[in-house]
């Protein structure tokens, strides 16, 4: 099966087959190991057969890594960044390279680590990009799960970071980051329950998330 997952071109038929193993044999610890050190094997064969995405990724990384010296979370971040989309570079499918939507994507994930990404327009900011990658996606038909799932990760990561860092109302924090760690701990809790993937959440119950964004930029942004 290793072998067969890896080189599997359909990186939802690999994860529902890894799903279904990881199911069929829990709840043996050994059963996790097994599916954690699978799912590695395939991300880094995925990886290997894209050398030119390997290579903008990193390059993109380096840039950034370079805007992020001295600050916090800084570099750290960037590497996180850059390690987490490595692993995913499976979920391009047929392509072998970043489209400009993905990079608009990738540094809206980063701008915690970047320079002015903790100013008063950040959130702004950030709402821009995510407009902007997603339209640019579709007019360029460069729509991809990599690009869905980085888009997803995008958000988590830099609202969860605005919110916790610079969002003094302890009711708004709770609120925001329940709507977004929602949909996310919902889908994996049914992913691995079920030994399958879900289908992604519908628009309807991403709303909330999306309007305490707006809700956390106009407060970000109007705060003295």
């Amino acid at each position: 099966m290793q072998q067969s997952v890896a080189e599997m071109t359909d990186s939802r038929a690999a994860t529902i087959a890894l799903l279904s193993e990881l199911r069929e044999r829990r709840p043996a610890p050994v059963a996790l190991v097994r599916f954690l050190d699978h799912a590695a094997r395939r991300s880094m064969h995925q990886a290997a057969r894209r050398p030119r995405a390997l290579a903008e990724l990193t390059v993109l990384h380096g840039v950034l890594c370079a805007a992020a010296a001295g600050r916090r979370p800084g570099r750290r971040w960037v590497i996180t960044s850059w390690a987490l989309s490595i692993l995913h570079l499976g979920l391009l499918e047929h392509r072998t390279r970043l489209a400009t939507a993905d990079v608009l994507t990738l540094l809206r994930a980063n701008l915690p680590a970047l320079p002015g990404g903790a100013g008063r327009a950040s959130g702004a900011l950030a709402i821009g990009l995510d407009l902007a990658d997603g339209r640019l996606a579709r007019r360029q038909g460069t729509v991809s799960p990599f690009g869905d799932y980085a888009d997803t990760f995008a958000d988590a990561a830099y609202w969860t970071w605005l919110t916790l860092r610079h969002e003094p109302s302890r009711g708004v924090r709770l609120a925001a980051v329940a709507a977004w760690a929602l949909p996310v701990v919902t889908v994996t809790g049914l992913a691995l329950r079920r030994g399958t993937m879900p289908e992604r959440p519908r628009p309807v119950l991403l709303r909330p998330a999306a309007s305490l964004q707006a809700v956390v930029a106009f407060r970000h942004l109007t705060r003295r």
